[in-house]
């Protein structure tokens, strides 16, 4: 039997990324809290990094279909 696990979005990993800012910038955390959340938005920001690659190349793709 297969499980299927889902895949995380642009917007979900981006805002997740941006509640994780907020606590940096609002928030006294202890340091291994500190060092949890920071190891995620890591993570965090690799899918966004990966995410908009696979839009940059999709963007090309339409641009160079209706090029004359």
């Amino acid at each position: 039997m297969t499980t299927k696990t889902k895949e995380t979005t642009f917007k979900e990993a981006f805002d997740e990324l941006e509640k994780i800012a907020e606590k940096f910038e609002g928030e006294d955390l202890d340091l291994e809290k500190g060092l949890k959340d920071f190891e995620r938005g890591l993570e965090l920001a690799g899918v966004c990094k990966k995410k908009l690659g696979e839009l940059e190349v999709k963007v090309k793709e339409i641009q160079k279909k209706f090029e004359v």
